[in-house]
Order: C-alpha cells, then structure tokens, then sequence
C-alpha cells in the first residue's frame, strides 16, 4: 500500500487530495493543526471515507519543528508529499505576518527538512501561488465594461514571469515556493511547484478574505433565499471596481492535476507550473455576479470598497507548460463548476 502525507489535509485542496487518494487505496496521514473554519467537518467526512487504520490525522502546527519531524518518522516514510498547508489570505498576512511567515516559509522548510531525513525518496508537490509575481502594477492593461485585460498576454502568464515578492503574503509563499525548488537543485528532493490561481469546488468553507467563489456564491444564495422569502436582500461588499480578473480551476481539475504529477514524477521533478483555468475559465467579479445572478434568478446587490492592498488587478495562468509535460489541462468549464458549487454551498454551508 503506497504512503501518503498531505499537510492541510482538512482544508479545503487537502481534503480534497486525502480523499481521492483513499479511494485509491492509499494509506493516508493528514497533518493539520485545524485552525480554519471548517476543517472539523472535512476531517469527519475523511473518516467516513477511509477504511479500518486507513486515515491518520496528525494535530500539529508546521511552524513545530519536532512535530513535524514525529509525523514523518512515525508514519512514514512516505511515497508522496503533498504540502497543501498554509496561511493564504492576504489580509491575514497584513495584518499578522509573524504568523503568516511562520505557517508558509518556516512551515515549509519543516517539511522539506523531515522529508530530507526521513522521506528521501518521496514526490513532493507544493502549493504556492500567482502572488510570488508581486501586483503586476508594471504591466499596461485596457478596460472593458466588465473586466480588465492584458492585451499583451492573450493566453495568460507563463512561467517566464520575473517573480516580485510584494506583501508579506507574498514573500512568505515566494520564500517557500523558491525553498522547495532549491531543495531539488541542491539535496535532490524530487519536487514540483505549482503556482496556483484561484480554485474553488467542493470542502470550501470560505470566509470573507479567503476562497473568494466559494464566499461570493453563498452570500449569493442568501440573497436567494431573502428574495424568495420577501425579506430585504442581505448586501455584501466587493473591493474595487468588480472587473479584477482570475482564471478559475474546479477541484476535479485540481485532483488530476496532483494525480498526473506523480505519475510523472521522474520527468516533472524540479519544475515550476503556473496552474489555473486558463482564459477561458477567467472571470472578473463582475462577469462572476452575472452568472450567478442568471442561474438564481435575481440581481445581487453589493456595495463596493476602495481597492484592497496588493490585489493583481489581472492574473490567468497559460498552462501550456503543464499540458506539454504533464498531460493536463483543465477539463470543468466555470460554467459546469460554478453550478456545483452552488449545489454544494446549499447543501453544506451553514450560513446559507
């Protein structure tokens, strides 16, 4: 039975991951100190899909060196890592960047350091982020009535892009990203990057400054429910003018994704993808509020705050680099993942 380590496995990516890798038939350890709303749902889900001794939850903090050097050594050695855990909000990272560095840059050199003593041989995949870019504030863009756009990169951001560490988000995530590249250059880890856009899908409980689709889409079904019940519609807040622009990637698509790395380990290793869903799958808050708004049947109503600190007014990733090598491409269009998650978000989220 092949061994895997997931850290953030009761989030929403590692969730995910742990439970395609059960029903695979993997033995799974999920290390995750549970700080985020809900991982206590998702970690119970997770039981209820593995078998007898299949499932094992680590309650450790990355940032503790010797817990994280336990759960290697005593559930190991492992044959893939994948290093989902981190802080990922922005406003977090502002607000608290001890914190912040402690989880993403000292979490990760825990990690790559257990793995190096007790996990040599394993595949390990790190979750980083468009954010190593910096703002993108050196690029020219145009205007649409519903979006901005890059006219110079039609087809997205490739790996080409000078990295810029702006916000202590970003450096934290940044140092991270360059540690687990570097780490196969100089100890020869087998590591791959992935520098992620904007995923969503089921196990999201997002909150106002994190997983931005999942938070949009149930405080859209509220104002669903006020409408069919003739209550005043409950408002929320966007930053800025709405027309910010990500590429959107589906949790399936995220699934393959990790799946088509290991099993292209030997040829990956050391590579860097910039991952999301590509052009197609791009949407701006505004173009994200007219979908939702004529799949339930009424107009959303927002009010708009200034523009938020460091927010990319453009990132879509061109995943080229990923098709050529790994096979992969992102096959759930907004469309058909929006409406999931709306199916999801009625179904799971108790604010809705």
């Amino acid at each position: 039975m092949k061994k895997i380590l997931v850290t953030g496995g009761c989030g929403f990516l590692g969730s995910n991951i742990a439970a395609h890798h059960l029903q695979a038939g993997w033995q799974v350890t999920v290390v995750d100190a549970m700080f985020r709303e809900g991982c206590p749902a998702n970690l119970a889900w997770l039981k209820s899909q593995a078998r007898d001794r299949q499932l094992t939850h680590v309650h450790a903090d990355l940032a503790d060196e010797v817990a994280v050097q336990a759960a290697f050594g005593e559930h190991g050695p492992f044959d893939y890592v994948c290093h989902l855990a981190g802080q990922v909000a922005m406003t977090v990272s502002l607000a608290d960047p001890r914190r912040d560095f402690r989880t993403n840059a000292l979490g990760t050199f825990n990690v790559l350091e257990a793995a190096r003593r007790s996990s040599p041989d394993a595949f390990i995949a790190y979750s980083s982020t468009n954010k190593v870019y910096g703002d993108l504030e050196q690029l020219e863009y145009a205007e649409t009535p519903t979006r901005f756009t890059v006219p110079a990169h039609p087809d997205g951001f490739d790996e080409s892009l000078p990295l810029d560490f702006a916000s202590p988000y970003g450096c934290s995530k940044g140092a991270a990203d360059q540690y687990v590249r570097d780490w196969h250059r100089n100890f020869k880890l087998k590591t791959v990057v992935f520098r992620h856009s904007s995923i969503y899908g089921g196990r999201q409980f997002a909150t106002f400054d994190q997983g931005w689709i999942g938070w949009f889409v149930a405080q859209a079904v509220r104002q669903q429910q006020a409408h069919k019940s003739k209550q005043p519609l409950p408002r929320f807040t966007i930053s800025g003018t709405g027309k910010q622009v990500r590429d959107v990637l589906h949790a399936e698509d995220l699934i393959r994704l990790y799946t088509a790395a290991y099993e292209h380990r030997a040829a990956v290793a050391g590579e860097i993808f910039n991952i999301g869903g590509g052009q197609e799958n791009s949407l701006s808050l505004l173009e994200l509020f007219s979908i939702l708004g004529e799949m339930l049947g009424l107009e959303l109503a927002y009010d708009r705050l200034p523009v938020r600190q460091s927010d990319q007014r453009v990132f879509v990733a061109n995943t080229a680099k990923a098709a050529r090598l790994l096979g992969w491409w992102p096959q759930v269009s907004k469309t058909a993942g929006l409406k999931m998650m709306l199916e999801w978000v009625e179904k799971n989220n108790p604010a809705c």
